[in-house]
């Protein structure tokens, strides 16, 4: 995650392998709003992000919500993050009332994010 072209934009790049084993390069523009705690995702007018604290060195865990969902996400510079970042966001989202706890396989090396 980065500062964005403008003090009220963050920007988060990925690069996320798909299951054919191709990596994509992502982008994703939240512009912070004044007196809220909410992000909104630039492209996704439906869309409400938030970010919550994490002790998890270069981790950052997300709750998006849109129109009918809401879900929590945990991003990390490692694929293979420490045990306690996973336990710490699993049990950040029992709290927020997640109903299934999801964890991806991460058995393929890493994508390489590119920079621009």
């Amino acid at each position: 995650m980065a500062a964005g072209s403008a003090p009220t934009q963050l920007q988060l790049s990925a690069a996320v392998r798909t299951k054919n084993g191709f990596c994509v390069p992502r982008k994703w523009i939240y512009h912070l709003t004044e007196g809220s705690t909410d992000l909104s995702t630039e492209g996704r007018p439906d869309m409400k992000t938030e970010i919550f604290a994490s002790s998890c060195p270069g981790g950052i865990m997300l709750k998006e919500m849109g129109q009918g969902y809401q879900r929590f996400l945990l991003y990390n510079r490692s694929p293979h993050p420490p045990e306690t970042c996973v336990e710490e966001f699993q049990a950040l989202t029992s709290c927020l009332d997640s109903g299934a706890f999801l964890l991806i396989p991460r058995n393929q090396e890493a994508c390489e994010l590119s920079s621009d």
